[in-house]
């Protein structure tokens, strides 16, 4: 029977790189997408059965079934008709390039958009077919209007997309752009403020996360954004954040969204304009589309195939318990066990493999940690640690000091190597020789983990 597997990765360390370095040791990439949905939304016209609710400066609409809606529609054209504009030049004045996010019908309905989109240089990445909810559609009729969403875009724009953000997603739609072969990022996941690489029947898929926080959206909330000077400070805010720590050594990304109907409103855009001048006042940030940084990470940092095809959650029994019984010394019933756990992508690292085991250690009957307690050996490096001690007096006592602590308690004086780099070996031994049995009983089974925690580090 196959174990219990957690598909979700609550860590985002495996087979992720130790440090990054973004072009020119740049402390941060900002990137600035714009979603173009205007003619591609929920509309009678478009052969819908309802109207649009969704994002409008109509807060809390719901779609009218079998009507159109005058307002949302008017709504969603001011940010073609102005909105957009306004953006184009605002971005375009600053030199700065940027990301589309296009429903693909949207953008068979805009050409002059799409002309000054490739105009400026802009990448042109795919939003879906229509701006419409995917929640509740198959897998089969989801990935058909994936496969028309290509194609048309293929049709308005001369190639198709490179980058995917379905947006209104599915449980199905990350692995359905997966399957298609042709895309090479894609960007529905807010789960990190770095590129990481999503594995979809064995081969890897670059995800670049986006935002639901730094992004124009949150005007057409309850209790989103009430005016510019929130959207800029809070934009800010990320900024100064996310730059700091660059100049710790760990650049990261700073997505931020838009959208023509909303920040293209006079009212907003001056929050936008203050925080371009804002950022611009810095000479080490990088202004990457997102294509860009799709093709820098497939560069400088791969996939890691051979870690991916050994992690922990992917041995069988019998390999997984071969691998790790001697962990705990004595200790495969605690391998055994830890298989069974719903171990997931965060229990391929060393730390979480250890809390795997610990957890089936900790939990055992106390006559069951006992046994195994008094047949531990006291630690592979238990000898070399007495021989670090600077006098052969000191090596005698502590020789001497350890089998009286054996005579006492009943199982051996156990240190870890971490632990006896950090401490006076000879008065730890003696302050523990002191203790009362429940209390030393303790220590040992914290120093057994210790130890464990060791040999993880050497094997993954």
């Amino acid at each position: 029977m196959s174990p219990n597997r957690y598909p979700r990765d609550l860590s985002g360390k495996f087979c992720q790189p130790e440090q990054i370095k973004w072009p020119n040791d740049a402390k941060i990439a900002v990137q600035f997408v714009l979603n173009y949905e205007e003619g591609g939304e929920n509309c009678l016209l478009h052969g819908d059965s309802q109207s649009e609710g969704f994002l409008s400066e109509i807060v809390g609409a719901v779609p009218w079934p079998n009507q159109r809606h005058w307002n949302m529609e008017s709504i969603y054209e001011y940010g073609a008709r102005a909105g957009f504009w306004r953006i184009y030049e605002l971005f375009t004045q600053h030199a700065i390039p940027i990301t589309v996010y296009a429903v693909a019908t949207a953008l068979g309905r805009s050409p002059e958009q799409v002309h000054a989109m490739q105009s400026a240089n802009w990448e042109i990445a795919s939003h879906g077919y229509k701006w419409i909810e995917h929640k509740d559609l198959s897998p089969h009729e989801e990935e058909a209007l994936i496969k028309k969403a290509i194609e048309l875009h293929m049709s308005v724009t001369g190639e198709p997309p490179k980058g995917w953000y379905t947006g209104r997603a599915s449980m199905n739609s990350v692995d359905l752009v997966c399957k298609q072969g042709s895309i090479e990022y894609i960007s529905d996941s807010y789960a990190d403020d770095l590129p990481y690489w999503h594995v979809y029947r064995d081969k890897p898929h670059l995800i670049i996360p986006y935002t639901l926080d730094a992004n124009d959206m949150r005007f057409a909330n309850v209790q989103g954004f009430n005016s510019g000077d929130q959207f800029f400070a809070y934009l800010k805010d990320s900024f100064d954040s996310l730059y700091r720590e660059g100049a710790n050594g760990k650049p990261k990304m700073l997505s931020i969204g838009l959208h023509c109907r909303l920040i293209g409103r006079p009212g907003r855009i001056e929050s936008l304009i203050k925080f371009l001048s804002y950022i611009q006042g810095f000479s080490d940030v990088w202004y990457p589309r997102r294509i860009d940084i799709s093709d820098y990470w497939h560069t400088n940092y791969p996939f890691d195939m051979s870690a991916w095809q050994s992690r922990v959650t992917s041995l069988s029994e019998q390999a997984f318990i071969k691998k790790f019984s001697e962990i705990f010394e004595n200790g495969r019933w605690i391998a055994e066990g830890a298989y069974k756990l719903d171990l997931g992508p965060s229990h391929n690292t060393a730390i979480g493999l250890h809390n795997a085991l610990c957890r089936i250690f900790r939990s055992a009957p106390y006559e069951t940690r006992k046994k195994l307690v008094e047949a531990h050996s006291g630690g592979q490096k238990k000898p070399m640690i007495f021989e670090k001690l600077i006098s052969e007096q000191n090596k005698d006592i502590a020789c001497a000091l350890d089998e009286q602590f054996s005579t006492k308690f009943g199982f051996k004086y156990t240190l870890s190597e971490t632990d006896a780099n950090n401490c006076d070996v000879l008065q730890n031994l003696r302050e523990r020789l002191e203790s009362d049995y429940m209390t030393e009983f303790a220590e040992n089974c914290r120093q057994i983990e210790k130890i464990a925690l060791e040999k993880i580090s050497m094997l993954i």
